[in-house]
């Protein structure tokens, strides 16, 4: 009785671990979502090319900016 008792008690934490890496790697490929926490940061070049995108600043700065960023 007591192998019983121990194969059920490996056959729910197998699952468990199985359907816990299920959910952290569909997590970590979808949405740009690190698998523990919030969104990833974006770089400082995709806020650039955002801002540029929206209007806010100019392609002259964008250049600046983006070169001073490579440097």
């Amino acid at each position: 009785m007591g192998h019983m008792l121990f194969g059920s008690i490996a056959m729910v934490l197998f699952w468990g671990a199985l359907i816990l890496v299920i959910v952290l790697l569909v997590r970590w490929l979808g949405e740009g979502r690190s698998p523990f926490g919030g969104p990833r940061r974006k770089s400082a070049i995709d806020i650039l090319e955002e801002r540029f995108a929206r209007g806010e600043i100019d392609q002259e700065e964008f250049e600046e900016r983006r070169r001073l960023l490579s440097e």
